[in-house]
């Protein structure tokens, strides 16, 4: 999907939210959109100061915690870093992520089978997940 049309659906999901996308936050999500792999805040804040030279961590920090509230982004917490979802119709989806530690590659999978597992056993000990995100490291096909 092109960086513009990603770009037209977030600005839908944001309007039809009541939620502002400020010009600072629509940078930040275009800078995303322009990487395959997870990226650094602080390497977003480089890529940002390019454009903007006053830009600030507090500027990543907040465009990246609205993007995440929003269901835009995740964040892979195993290597601090960030990665745009491709599904922001579903931003409650529970998250699956397989992340390649040789060439930093993360895909996005959903298995309703494995969601449905993690339920079940949180169920069963009677606790309510609220949010869901499960990282798996190893090797894609690529590196294999």
């Amino acid at each position: 999907m092109s960086t513009e049309t990603l770009l037209e659906q977030a600005k839908e999901v944001c309007q039809q939210r009541g939620a502002r996308l400020t010009p600072a936050r629509e940078q930040v999500f275009l800078l995303l959109a322009q990487h395959e792999n997870a990226v650094g805040a602080y390497d977003l804040l480089d890529e940002l100061k390019a454009i903007d030279p006053s830009a600030k961590p507090a500027t990543i920090y907040r465009a990246l915690d609205f993007l995440s509230q929003q269901g835009f982004v995740h964040k892979i917490e195993s290597i601090n870093a960030f990665v745009l979802c491709h599904h922001f119709s579903e931003c409650n989806h529970p998250v699956q992520l397989l992340i390649c530690d040789t060439c930093g590659h993360v895909e996005e999978i959903q298995s309703t089978n494995l969601d449905l597992a993690l339920r079940s056993m949180a169920d069963a000990s009677r606790f309510s997940i609220s949010h869901q995100i499960v990282e798996a490291h190893g090797k894609c096909q690529t590196c294999q």
